[in-house]
């Protein structure tokens, strides 16, 4: 069978696809749609999608192309390969091989501004977490690391959050390349903890993020160095 007919019978979702491409779903379905500027979740994921803001909908496959901006076949061998999905060309080819797409400035500034802000919510659901989990429950006991963390920089990354959701553009391009750096700290910190490899935990040298004000870490870098 062919690529399509291989997710088709897998069962793939949209919502298995958007969760795949970094997209938070709440427990209601709805997400913040990633086609439009979306301020409140707008967009209904479940075996399909459908935005209520901007009208996009699809499957699986529509939110892939869409989500990187590829064809329908190039985004059906993507599923197929990030789900282990085995398929057959018609007539008995193999699936040719992939050719790197060269990205315009704007893909490339789309594709690492996302991921700033999935890396930075990322963070911020895990500072909330530790600012409940790790209070202390007497003046006297002493704080956890975890803890201060969460008092130094849960404001400041939903102040960051806030700028790429509302701010203008140009202030969206100067976050992700001053803060792309940091983000990818961050991203490397969280799948460690994730992995249970903690080493160093709590003890902040710099290079779990940012000291919480603006433009500490910054990094002369740009923004195709997080795609």
């Amino acid at each position: 069978m062919d690529v399509f007919e291989a997710i088709r019978e897998s069962g793939i979702t949209a919502r298995q696809a958007a969760e795949r491409c970094g997209i938070k779903i709440n427990r209601n379905g709805m997400a913040v749609c990633p086609f439009h500027k979306d301020k409140n979740p707008s967009m209904k994921i479940d075996s399909r999608y459908y935005c209520f803001g901007c009208g996009e909908k699809g499957d699986a496959i529509d939110f892939v192309a869409r989500f990187y901006g590829l064809g329908k076949k190039e985004a059906a061998v993507q599923i197929a390969s990030d789900f282990g999905i085995i398929f057959e060309e018609k007539r008995g080819r193999k699936p040719p091989p992939e050719r790197k797409r060269r990205l315009s400035p704007e893909q490339r500034f789309e594709r690492a501004e996302k991921k700033c802000f999935r890396v930075l919510s990322d963070y911020l659901c895990c500072l909330r977490e530790w600012k409940e989990k790790y209070a202390p429950d007497t003046a006297e006991e002493e704080w956890n690391p975890l803890f201060c963390e969460a008092l130094e920089k849960k404001d400041y990354i939903e102040y960051l959050l806030d700028i790429l959701l509302y701010a203008p553009l140009s202030e969206r391009v100067e976050l992700v390349a001053g803060y792309g750096e940091e983000a990818l700290k961050i991203e490397r910190r969280l799948e460690q903890l994730t992995a249970g490899t903690e080493g160093g935990i709590g003890k902040d040298n710099g290079e779990n993020g940012e000291s919480g004000e603006s433009g500490t870490g910054r990094a002369d870098i740009t923004a195709g160095s997080m795609v």
